[in-house]
């Protein structure tokens, strides 16, 4: 048996265990407001709350330690954000859907995934979608996110005679909400490791002792050890786990949603990955490197087991550069996440007590980490600028990210054949625009 050192390398690698360990810790304390924030999210589709942390959590681990062992790369994965949204929001939100049979969509998603990455033609479909588009898909996940932060602050509230107003900013739990994006502000402007955990552990105690703060998650202050400690119920777990539709997902009108689930998966997964290995030096000059394929595909099988699991898309995490930072540069690094996380399943009830004031923080400074992108698209360029314009805003406006990337999709084709720059866009464009507009045109006919 191998030790530690020398299965992950280290030597070769230029660190050490302790430096490994350290790197691990850095990188779950950045990624831990997942363990609050997805159930949150997916608890409005009619997932138990308590069984969608366990499912984030053991997805979590379960996918990382793998990672780690597979690839020997300090790459952390988990339940990723607008994915949750997409699920919670349109799936089976504005479209209706059961959510064993939106879990049903995410496994074929991660199948379909799984199967690209052994296709040889697998990098040119990556190279099929615009980079504008792909761009703006983040950037407008990241403003439908801000939104239901603002939403569930009550900051921006629905009112008669327009779509959304400002809220009643008098109200305590509203002044709680603001009071906590600027202290979440404050601990990211300082670099305070795990900043969006601290700022939901912080809004939920001050949440106790402000009234107007409960959440239908939140029950009451804790009175024992056992309302923050307990042992793993597989009786909660149960409630998720295997309970996916697989044949519910096999349906002419949910194959977008499967289409989308993948896209999104794809292109943020490659992006993810590709800023972790440039972090790393790992890229060659073609911009990959030699364990792409790899990452990729546990990235890809991570999605298969989250989906049993009961939760939405797994995905490369981009806050795993924080631990590359602290030192970390093998698989050691991934490891250590993953053991956090299964600590964290014994700390499930906690997550049961964060109001939703207390998570809305997160959600609009996650949305403010995802504008990032939009400094690259060029938005003077009228065929490229448009389409992705219309990806981004439509997404919001609509309170559905399906609607937004079919609009960027089909409007680039489109006005690109009209302007005579037809060879610009890919077949695979064509056919998924073609495909978008029989879909459009049959929902409105059915």
């Amino acid at each position: 048996m191998k030790l530690p050192g020398k299965f992950f390398s280290l030597e070769e690698k230029g660190t050490t265990p302790g430096k490994e360990v350290m790197a691990g810790l850095v990188t779950f304390m950045t990624m831990a407001y997942i363990l609050f924030v997805n159930p949150s999210l997916l608890s409005r589709s009619g997932i138990p709350f308590q069984a969608a942390v366990l499912a984030t959590a053991i997805s979590a681990c379960v996918t990382t330690i793998l990672m780690g062992l597979v690839t020997n790369l300090p790459f952390a994965l988990a339940a990723g954000m607008g994915y949750n949204a997409f699920f919670a929001f349109t799936v089976t939100g504005s479209m209706g859907v059961a959510w064993p049979a939106a879990l049903g969509c995410v496994f074929w998603e991660g199948i379909i995934f799984l199967a690209i990455m052994l296709l040889p033609c697998r990098r040119s479909i990556f190279r099929a979608i615009p980079l504008s588009l792909k761009l703006a898909a983040g950037v407008g996940i990241g403003i439908f996110i801000a939104f239901i932060g603002l939403s569930d602050a009550s900051i921006v509230v629905a009112s008669p005679g327009v779509k959304v107003a400002l809220g009643n900013l008098h109200s305590p739990a509203v002044l709680l909400s603001l009071a906590g994006i600027l202290v979440t502000a404050a601990l990211l402007a300082y670099r305070v490791k795990g900043a969006l955990l601290w700022s939901i552990l912080l809004i939920t105690v001050a949440g106790m002792f402000v009234p107007g703060t409960d959440s239908p998650t939140v029950t009451r202050v804790p009175q024992s050890l056992s309302d923050i400690f307990q042992l793993p119920s597989w009786q909660v777990f149960q409630q998720t786990f295997l309970k996916l539709d697989l044949l519910g997902a096999l349906k002419w009108s949910l194959l977008p949603v499967i289409f989308t689930f993948l896209f999104f998966d794809i292109f943020d997964t490659v992006g993810s990955v590709a800023g972790l290995a440039a972090k790393l030096n790992l890229l060659d000059e073609e911009g990959t490197f030699p364990l792409a394929d790899r990452v990729l595909a546990v990235d890809a099988f991570g999605t298969v087991i989250g989906a049993l699991c009961g939760t939405t898309t797994v995905t490369t995490y981009i806050e795993s550069a924080a631990g590359v930072v602290e030192g970390g540069r093998s698989g050691l690094t991934a490891v250590v996440v993953g053991l956090c996380f299964a600590l964290a399943i014994f700390f499930a009830p906690l997550a049961g007590l964060v109001p939703g004031v207390a998570v809305a923080p997160a959600l609009i400074l996650v949305g403010l980490f995802m504008m990032e992108p939009i400094t690259r698209i060029d938005f003077s360029d009228i065929p490229e600028g448009l389409p992705a314009f219309l990806t981004i805003i439509m997404m919001p406006l609509t309170y559905n990210i399906a609607h937004g990337l079919a609009a960027g999709l089909v409007s680039y084709t489109l006005i690109n054949l009209l302007a005579g720059r037809w060879k610009k866009v890919s077949p695979l464009m064509y056919v998924l625009s073609v495909l978008f507009l029989l879909y459009y045109g049959f929902a409105r006919l059915m």
